[in-house]
């Protein structure tokens, strides 16, 4: 039974049998029970891949231009966040699982800011093949990859209860936001953590990440909930395995009018919050974008939580509202 130095059970004491016959001798790293002796290692465990990189004399300063990788990118928050970091310069590799969204979106950023600079791939993020063809086809392109953004995500264009969900809904949401999202954070420390400049990772989250309930969308809350305790395991994870190259961030757009926000604003409460608080996703990507690369420009490797929509902001913005009638009707007509 491997244990790590940081497990509770590394702080067990010797254990003293108290029976009249006589037993083993038994050590600080030793416990007998039901007469059976086991050995605890406390040994820090091996990681399964290279961290030699962390600490290589190759380990090279990350400046800008940046290598940026965003998943889901051809629409949305996704899409925007792409021409942002264009604007200011970066390199950025967008994909989708559509290959016709993927050319769509290539066409039009190339038309702006040229080809040398945008490339696009299909990728199904919960297919483990799928991400590591874009890890190879990013290698092939860019070289390496300093930005990655795991944006893609899923509700399956559906605002119902859970009682009333198919399998096949629930299955899209959980495999696309939870099983695609390990997926893509595995694939991208395996990169990053090899690279003399290393990386930095962003996980997007959204409602239900802080824990407040989601009627009508319960799954893709309960996956966004586990996007937060994701990304600190692997912020603990990298620190137990003493890479200090890679970091694990949350990035937080908060209410952006996406097709997939729309689709729900079919309730009275719905449409009240969407006008009070939701921004068009080009208005939050100029906000993320700056403090997003001044991460790898100020050469900090510490866990940061980038919030478009803070909590003081979201109530002034529905104080306004209730005093001064501000935002009603901004974007759907409320009933």
């Amino acid at each position: 039974m491997a244990l790590t130095s940081q497990s509770p059970f590394s702080r067990l004491t010797q254990f003293n049998n108290t029976s009249s016959h006589t037993s083993p001798t038994v050590t600080s790293r030793q416990i007998i029970t039901n007469k059976t002796l086991f050995t605890l290692s406390l040994t820090k465990p091996t990681p399964s891949f290279s961290v030699t990189a962390s600490s290589s004399n190759n380990s090279q300063p990350m400046l800008p231009p940046y290598n940026v990788l965003i998943t889901g990118s051809t629409k949305g928050i996704g899409f925007a966040l792409a021409k942002e970091f264009l604007k200011a310069g970066d390199n950025v590799l967008v994909c989708s699982r559509s290959d016709e969204r993927v050319e769509t979106a290539l066409k039009c950023l190339r038309e702006e800011f040229g080809e040398q600079h945008v490339w696009g791939s299909t990728c199904d993020v919960k297919n483990g093949e799928d991400v590591k063809k874009l890890v190879s086809f990013a290698k092939e392109k860019l070289k390496y990859i300093d930005i990655w953004i795991n944006n893609a995500g899923s509700n399956a264009y559906s605002y119902k209860p859970l009682a009333e969900a198919s399998d096949e809904d629930l299955i899209e949401v959980v495999t696309t936001n939870t099983l695609g999202l390990m997926i893509c954070c595995r694939e991208a420390i395996k990169l990053m953590v090899g690279q003399p400049r290393g990386g930095h990772i962003f996980n997007i989250d959204g409602a239900g990440s802080d824990g407040r309930p989601t009627p009508r969308f319960a799954a893709y809350g309960a996956t966004k909930r586990s996007v937060v305790h994701l990304t600190k395991s692997l912020q603990a994870e990298l620190q137990m395995q003493d890479v200090k190259n890679v970091m694990v961030h949350n990035l937080s757009p908060g209410m952006v009018t996406t097709d997939l926000l729309m689709s729900g604003a079919n309730t009275k409460q719905a449409k009240f919050f969407i006008n009070v608080l939701a921004e068009p996703a080009e208005v939050v990507a100029e906000y993320l974008v700056p403090n997003i690369r001044s991460i790898p420009t100020n050469r900090s490797m510490k866990p940061t939580y980038i919030r478009f929509l803070t909590g003081l902001k979201a109530y002034s913005q529905i104080f306004s509202r209730f005093a001064f009638g501000a935002r009603r009707n901004r974007y759907i007509i409320e009933d």
